[in-house]
């Protein structure tokens, strides 16, 4: 198996801000895995949140030396020595594994939902985000998102209540929101969760620092709406000692290391009745689509960080109306757009 890495800078349409900072291009790298005259496309968008970089990537990557594998079906064995090859390292072990998935669908002729035994038409509608900025840019945003029907909202910062004001000038859709761990006191995570219940929210994501699990419990049993784990989420080892703080997890390939720990961490999941999203990074189509390949089997979707760049390398996954329409194309459905 030859393995072959290719960085790209993802170009944002408009400023990207959360909680912990703004972006205008996000790095990424996407990875070729060759064998038998059948290529295989993975991608890692690496976070400095969880300490990776374009150069970590490439760097794993080159200690990987999957050409000592003869096949790409014995990804079992594979996938065990990438994961032993260090701790961490979630975006890059993800752009192996999806490559990997891509090459056995390509192989075999089928997408992988179709491998899996997955109804394509339970897959949900994904939300589109609504980064943080000014009260007239939100405003922009909101319009410029009138096909989407579910909305999420980046939050945790002192003009929280102004976004929700704007957005709701604007629409009366559902809203989910993503706070990043940018309320600091479970007071304050309280009042504010109260007052979007009042809004008409779904649901709200990582409302305090992942440290603060008690915190987090205390604020879950304060209000009505579901609390999702993010940042406090990475692999399935994480979930069971979460399901007394969160009601359900948001499970993102570039943390946990792509689509075989994905599915283990849905199972987990719902063994012990959590709900579950799909969530993503900014991502190219490559990672989207492949974890869409999964979304059936998600009570939510946050699929969308493909629709936020201007110059996406792939054409994959596609929706109408925010439903995400998985294709007959083998594997996780992309082509390469130049």
């Amino acid at each position: 198996m030859i393995l072959s890495a290719h960085p790209v800078e993802l170009k944002m349409k408009r400023a990207f801000t959360i909680a912990r900072g703004s972006r205008t291009v996000t790095p990424s790298v996407i990875v070729e895995l060759e064998h038998d005259g059948i290529v295989g496309t993975g991608e890692a968008s690496p976070s400095p949140r969880y300490g990776e970089s374009v150069e970590s990537v490439l760097s794993f990557l080159r200690e990987a030396n999957l050409g000592k594998f003869d096949n790409p079906m014995d990804i079992d064995a594979v996938l065990m020595h990438v994961c032993a090859l260090a701790p961490g390292n979630g975006s890059a072990k993800a752009a192996i594994d999806i490559a990997m998935h891509d090459w056995i669908g390509r192989k075999l002729g089928l997408p992988l939902w179709k491998w899996w035994g997955l109804d394509r038409d339970a897959a949900p509608v994904t939300s589109f985000t609504i980064g943080i900025d000014s009260p007239d840019i939100i405003g922009q945003k909101v319009d410029e998102a009138s096909n989407y029907p579910v909305l999420k909202v980046k939050l945790g910062v002192s003009g929280d209540e102004e976004i929700i004001r704007r957005i709701r000038e604007h629409t009366d859709k559902k809203l989910r929101v993503d706070a990043n761990e940018g309320w600091t006191s479970k007071e304050e995570a309280r009042d504010k969760i109260l007052w979007l219940q009042e809004q008409g929210v779904e649901l709200v994501e990582q409302p305090l620092p992942a440290h603060q699990l008690e915190e987090t419990a205390w604020v879950r049993e304060a209000v009505s709406i579901p609390i999702i784990a993010d940042e406090n989420v990475t692999t399935s080892a994480d979930i069971a000692r979460l399901q007394y703080v969160f009601d359900g997890i948001n499970i993102k390939l570039m943390k946990c290391g792509g689509l075989r720990e994905a599915m283990r961490m849905i199972l987990s999941a719902k063994i012990l009745g959590m709900k579950i999203m799909l969530g993503c990074m900014i991502e190219s189509s490559v990672a989207i689509s492949a974890a869409a390949q999964l979304s059936p089997l998600a009570d939510y979707a946050d699929l969308d960080g493909n629709l936020l760049i201007a110059n996406d390398p792939f054409i994959g996954v596609r929706e109408k109306d925010g439903k995400l329409l998985l294709q007959d194309n083998a594997g996780i459905g992309v082509v390469r757009r130049i």
